[in-house]
């Protein structure tokens, strides 16, 4: 298997737990773990497999070290790649905006062989621009409302996955 690259943007540190978590289902020799604010454009596409994870701030916006970067990549620079997709969120106090930032990783990468589509069973908010064909685009995690929930839906996800990465 190829090396897995995990960037992470967090405020409040919950996104660089999430991306810690997921690094543990993978061989610790095959994945790397990295902020996104210490990351260089670069180092990111030199991964052929790639996790980007990312909390909703706001009404519905990236975390603001991903839109310091997020600019700096056109759709082709995924091409060929391998990546899935993270997102946090708040269901209950941003309801409408649910995960947002899912859509807005999307939009950049969608080019790529984008894999970890989840249902959204279980979950309670009004929209979501992170539906896509009646999924979420990635994996939706609310440590808010649900973090009873969050190691097994990591653990789900990542079973799902882990046979794309090659």
């Amino acid at each position: 298997m190829k090396k897995i690259g995990i960037f992470y943007g967090t405020d409040g540190g919950n996104t660089h737990s999430v991306a810690d978590k997921i690094a543990e289902y993978f061989d610790a020799e095959n994945v790397v773990v990295s902020d996104i604010s210490k990351s260089s454009k670069e180092e990111i596409l030199g991964f052929e497999n790639l996790i980007f994870a990312s909390a909703t701030y706001g009404c519905g916006d990236l975390q603001s070290d991903w839109e310091d970067i997020i600019d700096s990549f056109s759709q082709e620079d995924f091409k060929g790649k391998v990546v899935a997709l993270v997102g946090l969120g708040d269901q209950d106090s941003y309801e409408d905006t649910f995960c947002d930032s899912l859509f807005y990783l999307y939009e950049k990468v969608k080019l790529a062989k984008v894999v970890g589509q989840t249902s959204f069973d279980g979950y309670e908010f009004s929209s979501s621009k992170a539906i896509v064909d009646g999924k979420f685009i990635g994996l939706a995690i609310d440590e808010d409302n649900q973090a009873d929930l969050t190691d097994s839906r990591i653990k789900n996800w990542v079973e799902d996955i882990q046979g794309n990465f090659l």
